[in-house]
């Protein structure tokens, strides 16, 4: 059997908001596989759902530039707010994301050899940028999306940068595919429509509920009926066509485009910092370990 460690105990917890009793029975029931302790938890109506997660600790700013039928969003990392906050940083992160939505690179090694007017690569002023700061700085990602004639484009970012969202419409225009990238800034759907999402994935969630019904005592005869709605529930979180849009909850993201002649295509969606781990210093240790240093 796995160690069950505490750092598993809380990684757990983290992800369901269950008590500390609840996380460990769950690790020791399933060998301290993450994956099937969430959802030995859900069965056990312990937990209804997995919540997102990902350490959002990262400093940065995103940004995205809209040059004709091409659009390029990315994502400049700092190691402070202070330095990301700076004109300079700024200034950076807009000129980064101008090349490349020129340019269109292939990857991450194709766009740090990208050049200014100056002749000055996007490593050479990301180099330029960490001697000025004394700060790490890195292009974390980007992703450009290009576009027939009778698509559009909306962009927004929230909070000057800390969220950005970059989303393409068949017909429609630009107002109306700029309220669905705020839509997508606060909602954070994970695929456009139901038809994206893997069949394995919907298996594994119905499989979950049906379980969770069970357990919770209910006649078989209705537990699929249960399921399916349940299900639908789920697809609501996860599939922005089926999301209740946030500026009009009346209706679904899919029928406000459809009633504006749009049609959904892509979403694009960075968060600052989403996934990446930030070191956390303790003060006291940090002053003691210079003074007896």
């Amino acid at each position: 059997m796995a160690s069950i460690t505490a750092k598993l105990v809380k990684e757990l917890r983290d992800k369901t908001s269950v008590g500390m009793m609840d996380a460990k029975k769950a690790l020791v029931a399933t060998d301290s596989d993450m994956e099937k302790a969430v959802d030995f938890l859900r069965e056990k109506g312990i937990a209804k759902a997995e919540k997102k997660s990902g350490n959002v600790a990262a400093n940065g700013l995103a940004h995205i530039t809209v040059d004709g039928n091409v659009a390029a969003i990315t994502e400049l990392n700092s190691e402070t707010d202070f330095v990301a906050t700076n004109d300079r940083f700024i200034n950076l992160v807009n000129t980064i994301t101008d090349l490349i939505a020129a340019n269109k690179p292939a990857d991450l090694d194709a766009a740090m050899a990208l050049k200014n007017d100056k002749g000055q690569s996007i490593n050479d002023l990301i180099v330029e940028q960490t001697q000025v700061t004394s700060e790490k700085t890195t292009l974390r990602r980007f992703t450009v999306l290009e576009k027939p004639d009778g698509d559009v484009f909306g962009a927004y970012l929230h909070n000057g940068g800390q969220i950005a969202a970059l989303v393409e419409l068949e017909g429609a225009d630009e107002s109306v595919a700029k309220n669905v990238a705020m839509h997508v800034a606060a909602v954070n759907p994970e695929f456009v429509s139901r038809d994206e999402i893997p069949a394995e994935r919907l298996d594994h969630e119905r499989e979950v509920l049906k379980k969770e019904a069970l357990n919770e005592g209910k006649p078989e005869k209705i537990v699929e009926k249960m399921v399916e709605g349940r299900l639908r529930k789920f697809l609501s979180e996860i599939s922005l066509a089926d999301q209740e849009f946030v500026m009009d909850s009346d209706q679904t993201v899919s029928q406000y485009v459809a009633s504006k002649g749009g049609k959904l295509k892509k979403f694009v969606r960075y968060e600052v910092g989403e996934g990446i781990e930030k070191k956390v210093e303790n003060f006291e240790d940090e002053v003691n370990s210079q003074i007896n240093g």
